[in-house]
């Protein structure tokens, strides 16, 4: 079990989101801050794997000219 000290401001916030009935209790508060904390970690993992792949492709001379990137964009607007 995780004893954590929030600080009096997150307190407070904590137990206003249980005393207004969106959560049953501290820990249901806890948990699902943790889980969006999971999944911002997710998203940036991946973010940071497609920058590492792009870079992979530059490196490898896997890319295209400007221009042709922005015709391309310009085409689809």
């Amino acid at each position: 079990m995780i004893s954590a000290d929030l600080g009096q401001q997150l307190e407070g916030f904590v137990t206003n989101l249980v005393e207004s009935g969106r959560y049953n209790s501290k820990s249901e508060v806890l948990r699902e801050g943790v889980r969006l904390v999971q999944e911002r970690e997710a998203r940036l993992a991946a973010l940071d794997a497609s920058i590492a792949r792009g870079l992979d492709d530059a490196a490898a001379g896997r890319t295209l000219p400007a221009g042709a990137v922005f015709d391309r964009l310009e085409s689809k607007i």
